[in-house]
């Protein structure tokens, strides 16, 4: 399995970046051959998208998918990084509560749906060639721009009065469980930021736990420890892949192909769309009769492109 490739879905631990565990993945599986499907914050914990050898191909096709998370947002307070790693740079508390859980539906109500939202200023985001982070750290003020993203939903678990001293005396904050699914590009940090901003009392995220990416949940991911243990007992090949078919299955339309129609598209020839018209149709997943990912096609017009190819030969062809 390891050898032809294929998804790992990862359950990321605190404390370690995307790329750690992209390191670990590559000597788990024996291959350098392992990328990921959009970073999680080292701080955060959760679903990670990684592809191994072939499986790397797809994930230009998981990049942009929807999100899912499990959050904590503390008001009352707000960092500099808009999360719990960052310097404190404001300590109001919240002084009264009863107003502070009265605003709250409508703030949260104006941060659902479509929205402009200005990222955060320690993103990975290139400012003239530099990352936003990078140039956080070394001084610089930045400011981003908005951009559009669409917070699908924003629901309100738990709100849970406390006091916080990392200014060195106690104030009164406020937590608030959250969970919501969002498009790509949302920071959940920034929803965090702007929620108390909105409520006149600063806010920060202070937990994050990514719960699905696109048709992938954490009901299928896997700890890195035993993700370890499975290596040093059977090897790479016993590292527990999903096939790169069934894996496009979980996130793209299909387009089942002849094999005359998939040796045609093995030698990036075009082939009659399928789905021309529907949406998400310029990336689909063109499934061979015995069951391989041919080629993830565009089906944008009346003829279908060949966007990747998986499979450039047919069993018999």
């Amino acid at each position: 399995m390891t050898r032809s490739g294929g998804l790992l879905v990862v359950d990321k631990p605190a404390g370690w970046t995307s790329h750690d565990v992209v390191a670990r993945a590559r000597r788990l599986c024996g291959t350098r051959r392992v990328g990921h499907a959009g970073t999680l914050d080292p701080m955060a914990t959760g679903v990670l998208v990684l592809g191994v050898e072939r499986g790397t191909k797809l994930l230009t096709f998981l990049v942009g998918c929807d999100k899912s998370y499990a959050a904590t947002i503390r008001l009352g307070m707000s960092t500099l990084t808009d999360d719990a790693e960052g310097e404190v740079t404001q300590a109001l508390g919240v002084d009264d509560l009863d107003r502070l859980r009265a605003g709250l539906p409508t703030a949260v109500a104006d941060l659902t749906g479509d929205i402009e939202q200005v990222p955060s200023s320690v993103s990975a985001i290139k400012v003239k060639g530099v990352r936003s982070y990078t140039r956080v750290r070394q001084g610089d003020a930045v400011e981003l721009p908005p951009r559009p993203v669409t917070v699908r939903r924003f629901d309100v678990l738990s709100v849970r009065p406390g006091s916080a001293s990392e200014v060195g005396r106690a104030i009164e904050v406020v937590d608030v469980d959250v969970e919501v699914d969002v498009s790509s590009g949302t920071y959940v940090r920034a929803l965090a930021r702007d929620l108390g901003a909105a409520l006149g009392v600063g806010g920060h995220l202070t937990a994050l736990r990514r719960t699905r990416v696109g048709g992938f949940t954490l009901d299928g991911a896997v700890s890195l420890d035993a993700l370890t243990a499975v290596s040093e007992a059977d090897g790479p090949d016993g590292i527990p892949l999903l096939p790169i078919a069934d894996a496009a299955r979980a996130q793209l339309p299909v387009h089942e192909v002849s094999m005359a129609e998939a040796v045609r598209l093995g030698h990036g020839q075009r082939i009659a769309s399928a789905l021309t018209g529907s949406a998400g149709d310029d990336a689909v997943a063109a499934i061979a009769p015995d069951g391989r990912l041919v080629a993830v096609l565009d089906e944008t017009r009346s003829t279908a492109r060949a966007k990747v190819v998986f499979a450039t030969s047919m069993p018999g062809a």
